[in-house]
């Protein structure tokens, strides 16, 4: 898991409790459940408003996700396929399908039955993309999604404090009460901010990484599967696949000049020999 988010929305939080206890300011006293309430419920129902029930429930269920989310580690997907164009040279294309069976990633997997099963390779191109569009959609209708809340939820909180203060002005001959009134109305812009700018974009931008990556491995296999099926050599098909991982991920010995794990010697050096 990555922690990144958990992590920095309890700093963000914590940034805020901080500068409210230095300010002397109660804690208690921005816990309110009414501008609560009507922070979350009318952000929700605003952004449900906006798309459909589908892509709402979709999106919801992404907040998981969005917390547990682990990165894929690509160069373990190279050395994969270099071991399949390793096998398909060897062996042919018909033992991929062998080779599906102990894949458990079913877009890989699907993607090596339909080589072994002689597909042309313009048409596995254009249903291996199409594929991975259709899983990167929900992805990005989701990031949309907590974006458009983030974009509502401070004009909701604004709602919250204007239907306060209209409150507080109808009450103005209890001068008593009314200076806790008055900051209990701007709790509901405190939350509308506060969520927007520390839970629903943050979320968003989250999802929307994620799907980056998804869209990034997917176009990885995509690339080595057609190069597996077309009899690419295992070496040249390592060099092109680390030279699309991103930099996080490129192996030190190759930064270094020296041939990258799992793959084989460079061009010159085999012309050399």
């Amino acid at each position: 898991m990555d922690p990144a988010t958990i992590a920095g929305i309890v700093i963000a939080i914590g940034a805020l409790v901080v500068m409210a206890t230095m300010e002397g300011a109660h804690i208690t006293s921005l816990l309110l459940a009414a501008p609560m309430i009507l922070v979350f419920g009318g952000t929700i129902g605003a952004a449900m408003a906006s798309t459909t029930l589908a892509d709402t429930i979709g999106s919801l269920k992404m907040i998981p996700k969005a917390f547990l989310y682990k990165a894929p580690k690509m160069g373990k997907d190279v050395v994969q396929l270099v071991e399949l164009a390793e096998v398909a040279r060897k062996e042919g294309l018909l033992a991929l399908e062998a080779k599906a069976g102990d894949i458990k990633d079913p877009f890989l997997k699907k993607a090596l039955q339909n080589v072994a099963d002689g597909m042309d390779a313009d048409e596995l191109r254009i249903l291996m993309e199409d594929e991975a569009a259709a899983m990167e959609k929900t992805g990005r209708s989701a990031a949309k999604f907590f974006a458009a809340m983030g974009g509502y939820a401070p004009t909701i909180g604004i709602l919250g404090t204007v239907v306060s203060l209209t409150h507080v002005l109808e009450n103005l001959d209890k001068p008593s009460t009314l200076g806790e009134s008055i900051a209990s109305a701007f709790v509901a812009t405190l939350w509308g901010v506060l969520t927007a700018n520390v839970i629903w974009l943050p979320i968003g931008s989250r999802i929307g990484k994620m799907t980056d990556l998804l869209s990034e491995r997917l176009t990885l296999l995509t690339e080595g599967v057609l190069a597996v099926q077309s009899g690419a050599q295992p070496r040249t098909l390592s060099e092109k696949l680390y030279a699309m991982l991103p930099a996080s991920e490129q192996p030190k010995a190759a930064a270094k000049g020296a041939p990258a794990k799992g793959a084989k010697a460079p061009k010159a050096a085999e012309a050399a020999a």
